[in-house]
């Protein structure tokens, strides 16, 4: 038999970040100590609060049936009634749908959204997933570069340069994975003007950090004027209550957007695990001091980590205002060699990090800039030290 598999998964790759934490892992497992900062995942435990309140849940044994496909209804209430609240945005539990975990929210809008050849405009640097859920939805991903001068932010007037009349989706997220970038109501009022000329296209606005946000709030483009319609607002509980085995994510969307997402996940995977529900409502209904604590330590370990960048010969680093993430520019070593080994790219960067200084990161290619590498700063003061340390020592021998 003829191995072959579809097009649409022939036109996607593996996970950068999930290829890199498995090669770390494969280290690991031959004893050698690596300190992973190659994965996008809280080194806190989930609040206390969340957990009672799902192990609650399995001793009441009321939530053992399938729940239904967008979310319990209380937790769309609550979900509707924090974006009233918090994000100014006023969305209805109709307007909610509870996935398995934020990459499934986006890959529901973008299967409900596109049709084949349908163009979608991706802020670079982006997450890595975008592309490829753009991909798997025979969309056209568009790519619109930010640049390190610019903090990594695209632009209101790139924006419109990028539009054409296959155009039916921009998706970006703020604060930013991998940047750290947050975009000012100023800019995000500059580039729903632009939206609001065309109006086929439907923003995507991926919050999932805006609790770790160093810059002053959150703005919701979904808040601003006429906006409401035109935006979905992904999220989840994965970043900012250290969540990220609950898979337990969501969107905010005009309600036509909503059930043509529930229509997907009716077909696909079903409704989210009733019990990660359950600790889900507990963390959105609760107290955010463990979030707070959590982004204060954060902010300590962006400044650890920034001072020593700068340590580093070479390494341009911008200064990022949120999520837990520095994405220096590396080129600075392309084409240096240790004698045996010569640097061509981020991938023979990371590699030689990893196989050196035992420190994973993700080479930034993935991410749409090949020039840099993605360093996540979720791990303890401890480590990140250590790992710099390391990573300085190294590429001290790359002439």
């Amino acid at each position: 038999m003829k191995e072959s598999l579809s097009n649409r998964i022939e036109a996607i790759e593996e996970s950068a970040t999930l290829a890199m934490a498995a090669k770390a892992r494969e280290y690991k497992a031959k004893g050698i100590d690596v300190i992973s900062l190659s994965l996008g995942e809280p080194d806190f435990k989930t609040p206390q609060h969340v957990c009672e309140a799902a192990k609650k849940a399995i001793d009441e044994g009321k939530y053992f049936a399938y729940p239904p496909v967008a979310g319990y209804p209380d937790l769309r209430e609550a979900l509707a009634e924090k974006y009233n609240k918090e994000n100014n945005v006023p969305y209805k539990a109709a307007n909610i749908v509870v996935s398995n975990g934020a990459k499934q929210s986006i890959a529901n809008v973008m299967i409900a959204l596109l049709n084949p050849g349908d163009e979608v405009i991706i802020f670079s640097p982006y997450w890595v997933s975008y592309d490829a859920l753009v991909r798997l939805a025979e969309g056209t991903p568009v790519f619109v570069k930010g640049t390190l001068e610019n903090d990594f932010k695209v632009t209101a007037e790139q924006v419109e340069k990028a539009i054409t009349p296959k155009t039916r989706a921009i998706i970006f997220s703020s604060p930013c994975n991998p940047t750290g970038s947050v975009f000012s109501r100023s800019e995000l009022e500059a580039i729903s003007k632009v939206v609001l000329k065309h109006e086929n296209i439907i923003v995507i606005a991926d919050e999932i950090y805006e609790h770790i946000n160093f810059a002053g709030g959150n703005v919701s483009i979904a808040s601003l004027p006429g906006m409401f319609d035109r935006t979905i607002t992904v999220n989840g509980f994965a970043k900012g209550f250290a969540m990220t085995g609950w898979r337990v994510g969501y969107i905010g969307a005009p309600k036509w957007i909503a059930d043509g997402a529930i229509k997907v996940q009716g077909q696909i995977t079903s409704a989210n695990c009733s019990i990660s529900q359950r600790g889900a409502l507990a963390a959105v209904q609760g107290d955010l001091t463990p979030t707070h604590k959590m982004v204060e330590e954060y902010n300590n370990r962006r400044e650890i980590v920034y001072k020593l960048l700068k340590e580093i010969p070479g390494v341009k680093a911008n200064y990022p205002q949120g999520a837990f993430y520095f994405f220096p520019d590396v080129s600075y070593y392309y084409g240096k060699s240790d004698g045996e080994k010569t640097i061509k790219n981020g991938e023979d960067f990371c590699m030689y990090v990893l196989d050196k200084a035992h420190v994973s990161l993700v080479a930034g290619g993935a991410f749409g800039e090949e020039n840099c590498v993605r360093l996540s700063y979720a791990a303890s003061e401890k480590e990140l030290v250590e790992a710099l340390k390391r990573i300085k020592e190294t590429l001290s021998h790359l002439k």
